[in-house]
């Protein structure tokens, strides 16, 4: 038993290290790229990949000291994976539609 949950505990702490760099590297990548669509790569691949690591690892370490699977940190994980590339899109889309409203608006000025 005591192996089992000194394994549990050596991978959830390998998993918060790793989440914890991808979710570093995506705030970089977030306040370092040059423009809005360059820049949700940061947020929604490598910080969703990094959170998505701390959860995996915070459900790792439950079942290592209760033995049970939780639902509710599973629940949370995909909640996040679904909605992270929803956003992504939606805020794409805004840029994109901010962006053409202001080269039409570029365009108006120079007539």
């Amino acid at each position: 038993m005591m192996g089992g949950f000194m394994f549990a505990e050596a991978l959830a702490s390998f998993l918060i290290v790793t989440g914890g760099a991808f979710v570093l590297l995506g705030s970089i990548g977030l306040t370092r790229l040059p423009d809005v669509f360059t820049r949700l790569h940061g947020p929604t691949k490598a910080t969703t990949l990094g959170v998505g690591a701390i959860v995996v690892a915070s459900s790792v370490a439950a079942y290592g000291v209760s033995g049970e699977i939780s639902l509710k940190q599973i629940s949370v994980l995909l909640f996040l994976f679904i909605t992270a590339p929803v956003s992504a899109h939606l805020i794409a889309k805004a840029a994109l539609i901010d962006k053409d409203k202001a080269s039409s608006e570029d365009r108006a000025a120079r007539d």
